[in-house]
């Protein structure tokens, strides 16, 4: 997978303005956002990336003859919706919400660079702040964190009462 690349960067390799490349990549997006393109143009802050659709990918994999990227499990995944709603959140405020520890989880998302360490909280300990990474987006297949889906009270309450109703089992038992 590529790197994008900034505009000013763009726009110096083709002698226009910032602004006049900026132009050129919004026409270009709009023609390969159409259903009959395999690739898109994503936006990434102030930064930009070809990147093939979605539904084509397992096509290239196909084609190359690489093997697929390793399944996220259950708990990672977890972990990275809380990183990814929560950001920047450190490991202790991922533990409380999960309720168990994070260690192995926070590795395998590093270990996958779809987080990183944004820096550190300037408490006691100074414990270090995680948040999602440019490769998240490209996954997620959005340009920002503002695009992922909100949960209605509906869900949340769902949510809610299926883990309760999950310790009450483990309890039983």
């Amino acid at each position: 997978m590529g790197d994008s690349v900034e505009l000013n960067r763009l726009a110096s390799a083709i002698g226009l303005s910032a602004a006049e490349t900026k132009k050129i990549l919004d026409r270009l997006k709009e023609k390969y956002n159409r259903p009959e393109s395999g690739i898109r143009l994503l936006e990434l802050d102030s930064s930009y990336q070809l990147c093939t659709k979605k539904q084509y990918y397992g096509n290239l994999i196909i084609l190359a003859k690489q093997p697929k990227k390793p399944q996220i499990t259950d708990v990672v995944m977890e972990t990275l919706s809380i990183i990814a709603y929560k950001q920047p959140v450190t490991k202790a405020e991922i533990e409380k919400i999960r309720g168990v520890s994070s260690e192995h989880a926070i590795n395998k998302l590093l270990e996958y660079e779809l987080i990183q360490e944004l820096g550190r909280l300037n408490i006691p300990g100074r414990p270090i702040l995680f948040g999602t990474t440019e490769k998240f987006l490209r996954c997620f297949g959005v340009e920002s964190t503002d695009e992922l889906p909100v949960l209605d009270e509906v869900q949340i309450e769902d949510f809610k009462a299926e883990a309760e109703a999950e310790l009450d089992v483990h309890v039983d038992v």
